[in-house]
């Protein structure tokens, strides 16, 4: 990219409008990872899903107020993930130049920047309602503590999964301020969702996690991981299906459902999980998967509305 210096370009840098900031923000935008947004979406689309299984239609100020929260959380769990990685992450090429493994960024100063987003986010979880602001806050310990999990388990991707879909919790309760059944369903479909695409990403890795002494379900599953793909995603699938048949959605919902699975099945398909470039973007494709289901659960909504 024009204006970049050459030690910018490396493998797990994606510049973009994050190149043209000064120094100093450009290494906190990247430590973030507002170059790449795709985690944030991930983040973000559960709690959406969350909202759009509760009956009546998704209320825009939340769903707002949960893109602002995203952004803000994704980044600072991201801050705490390269403080814990920052030794492993300069053995590793895609991840040695990140800010914090490169030195351009000070333990204190990444500190004070994984503060200011959580507190960002704190402003944000407290708009919601009182007992949504009890299940968000109830997901700090598990931020926290995901990045210590390629240590010490082979599933650091469940873990994750556990992480990364508390939004389903939250969205429903900010919603409706009850648990159900539905609600719970939909959860464990997101945390199969996340195995399936957080082993894909982690296949990028697989070689020199194995050389610095990290886990993963990539490495754990090895040539075996296929047919443990297929089944984390169909899981999700008949879950989904089950979480939108418990909460009474329309027609629209069967509709869109055949749509997410073939953006599955286009996920998996001719996947060369030994090409990191095919695996990052066979990852990214999960962005229309979880937009496909936002879609599936409100167009739910819709037409038990018009059949009512």
């Amino acid at each position: 990219m024009r204006g970049q210096t050459p030690e910018l370009l490396l493998a797990d840098q994606q510049l973009g409008w994050v190149g043209r900031l000064p120094p100093g923000l450009r290494d906190l935008a990247m430590l973030a990872r507002w170059d790449r947004p795709i985690g944030t979406w991930l983040l973000l689309l559960p709690c959406w899903w969350g909202q759009a299984l509760a009956p009546g239609l998704p209320d825009p100020w939340f769903a707002f107020l949960f893109a602002v929260g995203a952004v803000a959380m994704r980044g600072a769990g991201c801050t705490i993930n390269d403080l814990f990685d920052r030794d492993f992450d300069r053995k590793v090429a895609r991840t040695a130049n990140r800010p914090l493994a490169a030195g351009r960024v000070s333990v204190p100063r990444a500190l004070a920047f994984a503060a200011a987003q959580s507190l960002v986010g704190l402003l944000v979880l407290l708009q919601l309602p009182a007992p949504a602001v009890l299940v968000g806050l109830a997901s700090v310990p598990l931020i926290v503590v995901y990045p210590l999990m390629k240590r010490i388990t082979f599933w650091p991707q469940a873990v994750l999964g556990v992480t990364f879909n508390w939004g389903v919790l939250v969205g429903y309760v900010a919603t409706t301020g009850t648990v159900d059944l539905s609600m719970l369903l939909l959860y464990a479909a997101g945390i199969a969702w996340t195995l399936g695409y957080d082993t894909i990403y982690a296949h990028q890795d697989k070689e020199d996690d194995r050389v610095v002494g990290v886990r993963s379900t990539a490495l754990l599953f090895g040539e075996r991981t296929m047919p443990w793909l297929f089944g984390f995603y169909a899981a999700f699938v008949l879950l989904l299906a089950a979480a939108a048949a418990l909460a009474g959605k329309g027609a629209g919902f069967w509709l869109f459902l055949p749509l997410v699975g073939w953006s599955l099945v286009r996920q998996l398909h001719r996947l060369d999980l030994d090409d990191p470039e095919d695996c990052i973007r066979r990852f990214r494709m999960n962005r229309l998967t979880g937009l496909l289901v936002t879609a599936a659960l409100v167009a739910g909504e819709l037409g038990r509305t018009i059949g009512g």
